[in-house]
């Protein structure tokens, strides 16, 4: 097993850096990624869509419960596939106390994902999870614990009680986290809840425990979780304000460039000599994917780096083969940009938008579509006057969002990234007669540059190329 690659793929948007791309990374001796957002929702609509290849049916028949399995199956599959007109089946959205039928789904999600992306090779794989999407949190570690991830990567927050969770999961135990909610009184808190035993009928099993990577943005952040978290934090990713994905906010007073972007400055340098002095491991992530990036990320401590703009445009990417054509064409011809904007995304962080037409980054794709919140990940927790938890989206209908004590400003501009980046991976709703539901595009800054893996007028091009070119042919072996 390798326990320090040098490449860690990194874990992006939904279905993005799904079980396919992560396996061929695992296969080449570094770390893939699945990335661990939404997979209930991917689970159902694949089987939806008639489990296309049989993948689905594969991983489920491996799964140690299968009673379980046959319930997700018999609920969800439609042999031969949805008719391609008819919406996908709404699922009930996730909550403190969520359904039974939601957490076996979850669980299963998570399995089925990560047992793919390690079947039938001896390479390690991680899952990635925002800390910030945190009611299927629970359930989704436990099922890919039990697929036997060997690595949680956690963004978007301040994971400190991720550790702790990870280590009671693997020993059956039951587990809580504390959920942040909007407005709570002092000495109010809220939890969600998962029992391993109740869950798997009256015995669990001792799983794994993975080893967990923080993705952090600062020194302060890794010291406050190096020594406060919950249990023992592995090690880091340190990113960059030009990765993809969500960024952390710049610290102090927000500032926008000319541009309307995020202003980063040099209070935002991570200071990797306060990181190293730490003694874990730590990889850099932001326009890393170039091979002497990656020494110099070696010669500052670092063991490696985190590429993910350069594996998400590639063949095993999950992203719509549609979207991939023409992306690498949109970045040949230069009419592609990146946008970091500061309001997309509902969980307030920046967040990169790739400006492509017939995307949600394009003004009039974004105003014809009718506001709608019906998978509800990115929702706030807020305190009802009663007492009582409740959630609202700044990208839900405003209407709706003001009458939950949100504000209208707070609307605006704010982008549903849950139906969006479905869209991307080919799983789009259909809402009668508004048609489909829009994608949404991320990358890095690098996204310009990934025509350096196109090299004598190939349209497309794979993991492999990625990682021989940043660690050079002879370094990259099947395992």
């Amino acid at each position: 097993m390798i326990e320090e690659p040098k490449i860690i793929q990194g874990g992006m948007g939904v279905g993005v850096s799904g079980w396919l791309l992560a396996r061929a990374v695992s296969m080449l001796g570094q770390l893939g990624v699945v990335s661990g957002t939404l997979l209930d929702v991917t689970l159902a609509r694949r089987l939806q869509l008639g489990d296309p290849g049989g993948h689905v049916a594969r991983a489920m028949a491996a799964f140690p419960f299968p009673e379980i399995a046959r319930r997700v199956w018999d609920r969800y599959f439609v042999d031969g596939g949805k008719a391609e007109d008819k919406p996908f089946a709404n699922l009930p959205m996730h909550s403190l106390e969520p359904p039974p039928a939601l957490v076996e789904l979850t669980v299963l999600g998570n399995f089925v994902e990560v047992w793919l992306a390690k079947e039938g090779h001896e390479g390690v794989v991680g899952i990635n999870y925002l800390e910030k999407i945190q009611l299927p949190t629970l359930p989704s570690l436990f099922g890919a614990m039990l697929a036997g991830v060997s690595y949680v990567l956690m963004g978007a927050g301040i994971p400190r009680a991720i550790p702790g969770i990870i280590d009671e999961l693997s020993r059956g135990n039951e587990v809580r986290q504390r959920i942040d909610v909007e407005g709570a009184l002092a000495g109010e808190e809220s939890h969600i809840r998962f029992d391993p035993v109740a869950f798997c009928g009256g015995t669990a099993p001792k799983l794994h425990r993975p080893k967990f990577l923080a993705i952090i943005s600062s020194a302060t952040l890794a010291l406050t979780l190096a020594k406060k978290s919950s249990g023992k934090v592995d090690g880091f990713v340190v990113e960059g304000p030009v990765a993809g994905g969500h960024n952390a906010p710049p610290r102090g007073t927000m500032q926008l460039s000319d541009l309307g972007e995020p202003v980063y400055g040099d209070r935002d340098v991570p200071d990797l000599e306060k990181i190293a002095a730490l003694g874990l491991p730590f990889w850099l992530a932001g326009s890393y994917a170039h091979p002497d990036r990656v020494k110099e990320a070696i010669a500052l401590g670092a063991k490696g780096v985190q590429v993910g703009t350069a594996f998400a445009f590639c063949e095993e990417s999950g992203a719509d083969p549609d979207i991939r054509r023409m992306v690498l064409a949109g970045v040949r011809d230069g009419s592609i940009t990146v946008f970091t904007d500061p309001t997309a995304s509902p969980t307030g962080f920046p967040f990169k938008l790739v400006r492509a037409s017939g995307t949600l980054s394009d003004a009039p794709v974004y105003e014809a579509r009718e506001r709608v919140c019906d998978l509800g990940y990115l929702r706030h927790s807020y305190r009802k006057d009663d007492g009582s938890v409740g959630f609202r989206c700044p990208a839900e209908p405003v209407a709706a969002f003001v009458k939950k004590g949100g504000t209208e400003a707070g609307t605006v501009g704010r982008i549903c990234l849950c139906n969006g980046l479905l869209a991307t991976i080919g799983l789009s709703q259909i809402h009668g007669n508004r048609g489909e539901e829009p994608p949404v595009l991320t990358a890095g800054d690098d996204l310009v540059n990934i025509a350096r893996f196109l090299p004598d007028g190939r349209e497309s091009y794979n993991a492999r190329d990625v990682l021989e070119y940043l660690l050079g042919k002879e370094a990259v072996q099947a395992v």
